[in-house]
């Protein structure tokens, strides 16, 4: 389970991507790119934090990196979900829960 910090907005998959696996294992965009046959714009556009994982991305990095593809789906989804929380805030606030009565 991904935790979704409280106090900013969770690290952009890209930069882990970036900084967590390919520089430490010495491995270049173009050769990832190759390897899981994926364009090199698009593993750019995703360090560059311009670009979402999509599930099919989330299987070729999984397979290359002997992860699991939730790993990758995990943190898309903690970002969108604080962006979309900071972005809809004053509309989120509005909303009125809804109770239910038990009989």
């Amino acid at each position: 389970m991904v935790r979704i910090p409280t106090s900013r907005i969770p690290t952009h998959h890209g930069k882990i991507l970036l900084m967590e696996l390919l520089e430490p294992m010495g491995i270049t965009q173009r050769e990832l790119s190759d390897a899981i046959k994926i364009p090199n714009q698009k593993i750019n556009k995703i360090i560059h934090g311009r670009r979402s994982i999509t599930p099919s991305t989330a299987l070729g990095l999984a397979i290359f990196f002997s992860m699991t593809p939730g790993i990758w789906m995990n943190l898309q989804q903690a970002r969108d979900l604080c962006l979309a929380k900071l972005n809809e805030n004053e509309i989120l606030s509005s909303i009125q829960h809804y109770f239910v009565s038990a009989t």
